[in-house]
């Protein structure tokens, strides 16, 4: 990884500091305009595709979760092309306009009526038009132009803004920590707009409107990227981060009949170990986990040049390069653990909004809140949790017993969360049921419980799993680090239409509706809601047998820094 801090401007004085908290400002922008842009689309989407498509609530399920999880799975391309080929900044600017595409595309369906099918008769609700294949083909180039969008700016937006930062310091280290914070908190703010002003919009003013609303917010982050682009730092690709990981392997293979002592990492046995590249900033020091993948560094006969050169690459590796396969290897157990963390959000995301349909939403005689602004209490919560945790509880209990929670310990308080906001969803939901069959509605505010549960979840779990994959994976691997978080969101998402197609066709019988009858009042949410915090207990056990046996990247943690303080 090569920094490069006047690539984009030759003349610029060397004296002006490029990077910090400026550039952030710059990149904060641009990515809370891009956000209020795909959120404000994707917030209200499911109310979208089944009052406007006319789609069964399974269908539209189905498409919801299959877009979702083909946004979440395009990163990870995005992250291999960026960091090989082409660089964080210019994978951002092309997706950006990929982005823009898409919005047109999705506002032109909702505003020329031959792209849409044609409003129900009120007086015959069962004989709507369903979508032509002209109209759903639209649709659907919209939403993978999205998708597109997606893959690019997802994996590269959060280490673009980490560049900007010298994670040799502890200044450093502790601005990247906070950013990720301020990063989440923007991005909950984002989704209070998105999930109040536009979707109040899309439901009583039009969908045309509420939709050109997040497009022309999408054009404006585009401008706000491109305005900062003299403070910022710019990291150049150094090629595809698999042909190192590739050579480690086939290397290891090749020597696995070489006999390495148990206690011995730097006697008898001589491992390549040359001096870091230029830009590289964190030097890995060979370690216990794993060794039969240090055969791939150990010097044999013939291996080097006079010059101590390797003389070919797929011979002999360096042990920075077995180091970093190693890390991938280590944070596997731990990205999977985190998928079904995911699938306890994302699918009370997708039942909550016809489950507040149902309920009670009037706010006095004349307001009706909007059934896809509900999940805004979430973000609410996170919005005020997140700067007492950043701001307050983490100085006092460091300042009082020297004590600060590490990355995995975050990431399982949020799972605990998780599992129980979905009990508390299946509680309710049984309540709700329960009423409507005695032909009485509930407030829908009985939902909030579950919501703030959800809220505090995403606090701990998601922003722990941000900054997990940030700082243990290298510098130049980091595009590709980002990747696994929206990759875990996408087998989330295709696991949670999985389950509800299996569910919808198992569930039920002759006479017996399914537990995802389009009628929840004959269906059964509640029991769906408990299958899903079953597995959610499950994942928890699995998430702590991981947890207690990884081993941090040296250097990853404040701690880290501090230790080599006291010690000189």
């Amino acid at each position: 990884m090569e920094v490069v801090e006047n690539s984009k401007n030759p003349n610029h004085s060397p004296e002006r500091k490029r990077g910090g908290w400026r550039a952030i400002s710059f990149i904060l922008a641009n990515e809370t305009l891009e956000r209020m842009g795909t959120m404000g689309l994707s917030a209200n989407f499911m109310a979208y595709l089944t009052k406007v498509y006319h789609m069964k609530l399974v269908d539209a399920s189905n498409v919801y979760n299959l877009w979702l999880g083909l946004s979440n799975l395009a990163p990870l391309f995005g992250a291999i092309i960026s960091d090989a080929y082409v660089g964080r900044f210019k994978t951002i600017a092309y997706a950006s306009f990929f982005s823009l595409l898409g919005l047109m595309t999705v506002t032109l369906t909702a505003w020329l009526h031959q792209l849409h099918p044609p409003e129900c008769n009120i007086h015959h609700p069962d004989s709507c038009n369903r979508p032509n294949k002209l109209q759903l083909g639209v649709l659907f180039l919209g939403l993978t132009f999205l998708s597109i969008g997606s893959g690019g700016i997802r994996p590269c937006s959060i280490p673009f803004g980490a560049d900007q930062f010298d994670q040799r310091t502890e200044k450093g280290l502790k601005g990247m920590a906070s950013y990720f914070n301020w990063y989440y908190l923007t991005y909950s703010i984002v989704l209070i707009v998105s999930h109040t002003v536009v979707v109040y919009i899309q439901d009583n003013i039009s969908w045309t409107v509420g939709f050109s609303i997040p497009t022309g917010l999408m054009a404006c982050s585009i401008v706000m990227f491109f305005v900062g682009t003299r403070f910022y730092v710019y990291v150049k690709p150094e090629g595809s981060v698999f042909s190192s990981i590739a050579r480690v392997i086939v290397v290891a293979r090749r020597k696995r009949n070489l006999k390495l002592a148990v206690e011995d990492s730097y006697g008898t046995v001589e491992y390549y170990d040359p001096p870091l590249k230029p830009g590289v900033l964190s030097k890995l020091p060979l370690t216990d986990q794993y060794k039969f993948l240090d055969k791939a560094s150990v010097i044999t006969e013939g291996d080097l040049t006079s010059d101590g050169v390797p003389v070919n690459k797929w011979k002999l590796c360096s042990v920075q390069e077995v180091e970093e396969v190693k890390c991938l290897i280590r944070i596997i157990p731990v990205w999977s653990a985190g998928i079904i963390s995911v699938v306890t959000m994302s699918t009370q995301v997708t039942f909550i909004v016809p489950q507040a349909r149902t309920m009670n939403r009037h706010m006095g005689p004349d307001f009706e809140i909007p059934a896809g602004s509900l999940l805004v209490i979430s973000f609410i919560t996170i919005g005020i949790w997140l700067p007492i945790y950043d701001r307050i509880l983490v100085p006092s209990l460091w300042r009082i017993r020297k004590f600060r929670l590490t990355l995995l310990q975050r990431m399982g308080i949020g799972i605990v969360f998780g599992i129980m906001s979905m009990f508390t969803a299946a509680i309710v939901e049984r309540v709700r049921r329960t009423q409507a069959l005695k032909m009485r509605q509930i407030s829908v505010f009985w939902l909030a419980l579950q919501l703030v549960l959800m809220g505090l979840s995403e606090s701990f779990n998601f922003i722990g799993q941000i900054e997990f994959f940030n700082s243990q994976f290298p510098e130049h691997m980091r595009s590709l680090a980002n990747s696994l978080f929206p990759l875990s969101f996408a087998a989330s998402h295709y696991l949670t239409s999985l389950l509800s197609t299996t569910v919808h066709k198992l569930s039920g019988g002759k006479d017996q509706p399914d537990w995802l009858d389009n009628d929840l009042d004959k269906g059964r949410l509640d029991y769906f809601y408990y299958m899903i915090a079953g597995l959610g207990v499950i994942n928890l056990v699995y998430f702590w047998y991981c947890a207690r046996s990884y081993q941090y990247k040296t250097g990853s943690q404040i701690e880290d820094l501090e230790e080599e303080k006291s010690s000189e």
